[in-house]
């Protein structure tokens, strides 16, 4: 394993880096060779030092007026961040939002590799449209046993998302990426995610509604 990905780092941080990998695969697509922190700072509005700062937690060095080099700097990005490994998950809710999880075929370009759906509702459990097998979440158990994941994706209604999360985490899986506007409790050892897509709604709809006021 790299030692690199035993470094814990600021989360403001890791939640920087995707910003630059995204940037640069853009760069190495035009096939530019070089980039430096100086126009990765003018593309993406983060501080140059800062970039530096970051990019230093990848053992990454750059040249001297040349700058990083573009397919270096995005194996490294990818590598660290995981993107590069495969990683099976489960989704937990395959309402519209959990199908289109499923359907999202750019999640396996960063590593996410969806093998199953879990339901309780007879007529989703029966599809077979969704390229993966859709079972009832009683089912979970087995299926740990024979197509096993370490990630469980959180889609189901908020009044359920806890006993969800117990259930997958009963069964065996180490991360729950909870979409739920439910705060979810996991054990210690439980890697935790919230993507809360309410809250940055909410977030939206206050700063129009500030604007308008001025």
């Amino acid at each position: 394993m790299n030692p690199l990905h035993n470094i814990i780092l600021p989360e403001p941080t890791l939640r920087r880096l995707p910003w630059y990998l995204a940037y640069v695969e853009i760069l190495r697509n035009k096939r530019v060779k070089y980039v430096s922190s100086t126009r990765i700072s003018r593309a993406l509005s983060v501080d140059a030092s800062q970039i530096a700062k970051d990019l230093s937690f990848l053992g990454v060095k750059g040249r001297t007026r040349i700058g990083y080099e573009v397919e270096a700097l995005t194996h490294a990005l990818s590598d660290f961040l995981g993107f590069s490994r495969a990683h099976k998950a489960y989704v937990i809710g395959t309402g519209s939002l959990g199908k289109a999880l499923i359907r999202d075929s750019g999640l396996s370009n960063y590593g996410l590799d969806i093998v199953a759906g879990f339901d309780i509702r007879p007529d989703i459990i029966s599809r077979e449209d969704l390229g993966v097998p859709i079972k009832h979440m009683n089912e979970i158990y087995d299926t740990m046993q024979t197509t096993p994941a370490e990630i469980a994706i959180l889609t189901v209604p908020p009044e359920v998302a806890q006993e969800s999360a117990d259930i997958a985490i009963g069964a065996g899986i180490k991360a729950i990426w909870n979409f739920t506007p439910y705060r979810v409790k996991v054990a210690e050892g439980v890697v935790m995610a919230n993507t809360s897509i309410y809250a940055h709604l909410a977030l939206i709809y206050t700063r129009l509604d500030s604007a308008e006021v001025q």
